[in-house]
C-alpha cells in the first residue's frame, strides 16, 4: 500500500491485465501515473476532469465518465460547475500525486481535461487544433503542424504541440485569459478556415467524415465549453499503451516521428536528457489576436465574403 502525498492508497488487483494485447496491468498504469506525475500535474492543474474507464480492459467500450463517484475519497479536489442546459455538475481535479495514481484503482486509463482552469471555468488559456488524419499518412499531419505553428507565430502567438499517442497532432497555444469559450472558437475556426482554403485538396474543416473525401481535418471543436482534450503524458487505450506527449518542433520536422511511437514502457528511455517541452507554456502565453470582419464565421461556418471549395 503506497503512501503518496501523505494518502495511503491500495491498489486491488493490481495483476489485472488492462492490454491485454501486451499483458500491461493495473499496476503498471498505477506505477506509470506515479512516475509521471511530476511532469503532468502542471498541465492538469485546476482543470476539471473527463476520465475514460476500463474496468475489463480496454477491448471493451469505455465507460464514459464526467461526475466525479460518492466513492472517491475526500481527499480529492472537486470541482462544481454550471451545465449549459442547466444545473450542476461536480467534476473531480488532478492536483497532486495521489489523485493520479487513484485513478489507476478506478481503472481510468486516459484522462481528458477542459481547455479552461477552474478559477475562470468560461475563459480559456489555450486555443486547441485537433490535426486528425484520415489515414496513416503523418507526413501531412507534420506539414500542417509546421504551417500552422508559422500562422501562429505571425499572430504573435507562442504555438506548442503534442503527440496524440493515436493518429494526429495537437497545436495548442497559450492565450491570456478574457476571451470567452465562443470568441476563441471563432479565432480557431477563422484560422482552420484560411489554412484549409490554401490547400483545399489535402486540409478539410468538414465535421462529416464522409465529407472529408480522405483530406485531413482540422479540428477546432474542443474549442467550447465543457468539451475535453486528451491531457498531456495521458495514455490511450490503444495497442501498447501509447502515451499523449508534448514534443518539441524540431521533433515534427523529423520524418522518424510517429504520433503513437512513446507508451508507458518505452516513456521512461525516451525521457532521458529531455526537458519538459511544455515547460515554459503558462508564462508564453499572449492576447488573442482580434480577428477582421471578413474572417468571422457566419451561421453555415464560412467566413463572410469567402467561398469555398465545392459551394
Amino acid at each position: 500500500m503506497p503512501t503518496i502525498d501523505g494518502h495511503e492508497i491500495t491498489i486491488t488487483h493490481p495483476d489485472k491485465v488492462l492490454f491485454p494485447e501486451d499483458g500491461i496491468t493495473k499496476g503498471e498504469l498505477a506505477a506509470y501515473f506515479q512516475q509521471i506525475a511530476e511532469r503532468m500535474i502542471p498541465h492538469v492543474r485546476d482543470r476539471p476532469l473527463h476520465m475514460n474507464r476500463f474496468p475489463g480492459g480496454i477491448q471493451y467500450n469505455p465507460i464514459q465518465q464526467k461526475r466525479v463517484p460518492d466513492s472517491f475519497p475526500a481527499w480529492i479536489k472537486r470541482a462544481t460547475l454550471d451545465l449549459q442546459r442547466g444545473g450542476t455538475i461536480t467534476h473531480a481535479v488532478i492536483d497532486n500525486a495521489a489523485s493520479l495514481v487513484y485513478l489507476a484503482q478506478y481503472n481510468v486509463v486516459t484522462v481528458h481535461v477542459w481547455l479552461s482552469r477552474i478559477q475562470a471555468i468560461g475563459q480559456p488559456d489555450q486555443v486547441m487544433f485537433d490535426l486528425d488524419p484520415s489515414d496513416e499518412d503523418f507526413g501531412i499531419v507534420r506539414r500542417t503542424a509546421l504551417t500552422l505553428k508559422a500562422m501562429l507565430e505571425e499572430l504573435k502567438l507562442v504555438p506548442f504541440v503534442k503527440a496524440t499517442g493515436s493518429r494526429g497532432l495537437h497545436v495548442i497555444a497559450p492565450i491570456t485569459i478574457g476571451p470567452s469559450f465562443e470568441e476563441v472558437h471563432l479565432f480557431a475556426d477563422a484560422l482552420a478556415q484560411r489554412l484549409a482554403a490554401a490547400d483545399p485538396d489535402h486540409l478539410t474543416t468538414e465535421f462529416t467524415k464522409q465529407k472529408r473525401e480522405g483530406r485531413l481535418f482540422l479540428d477546432v471543436n474542443r474549442n467550447a465549453y465543457a468539451q475535453t482534450a486528451v491531457a498531456p503524458y495521458a495514455v490511450r487505450a490503444r495497442r501498447g499503451a501509447p502515451v499523449a506527449v508534448p514534443i518539441t518542433w524540431k521533433d515534427v520536422e523529423s520524418d522518424q516521428l510517429r504520433p503513437d511511437g512513446v507508451g508507458i514502457r518505452n516513456i521512461t528511455q525516451w525521457l532521458k536528457g529531455r526537458d519538459d517541452p511544455w515547460k515554459s507554456m503558462e508564462r508564453s502565453q499572449k492576447p488573442l489576436p482580434p480577428l477582421t470582419e471578413s474572417e468571422i464565421p457566419d451561421r453555415s461556418g464560412r467566413r463572410k465574403g469567402v467561398s469555398r471549395k465545392g459551394s
